[in-house]
């Protein structure tokens, strides 16, 4: 995948774009605190327009401790994609480990009314101070 490669998942025609930046310049790895960004890109690709109500997220360090994080939309805005929209946002998170994983899901209703999950494809969070585990 790459430093900067991009992790891609498509649901019910809504296809989501992760890709991780280590943040280099507002990690301290001394006090074990790493940063990262992570850029979203969410496009609808299907033929309802849908609104993105909540997001869900699972956060797991190396050393495998486990955080959830949901609430109420994205970066503060609940947007809606009409088919052939899409919307991009930037947020981040800190480990207190040189690397982890991330996954989740947004709840997505449709015009419909109705409810579904898209989900985000699963990405790691590296660091250049990462030890990797020779086999």
């Amino acid at each position: 995948m790459g430093h900067y490669g991009a992790y891609e998942k498509v649901t019910r025609g809504i296809r989501i774009t992760v890709r991780p930046v280590y943040l280099e310049e507002q990690s301290e790895p001394a006090s074990h605190h790493y940063v990262w960004a992570y850029q979203v890109r969410i496009e609808n690709k299907g033929d309802e327009t849908v609104q993105l109500i909540n997001r869900y997220w699972k956060i797991t360090d190396a050393n495998g401790a486990l955080q959830e994080v949901r609430g109420p939309g994205v970066v503060g805005e609940q947007p809606v994609l009409e088919p052939g929209d899409s919307y991009e946002y930037t947020s981040g998170t800190p480990l207190q480990t040189p690397s982890g994983l991330m996954h989740g899901w947004y709840e997505m209703e449709s015009d419909a009314g109705e409810r579904f999950q898209a989900e985000v494809p699963m990405f790691s969070l590296d660091s250049p101070y990462e030890r990797r585990a020779v086999n």
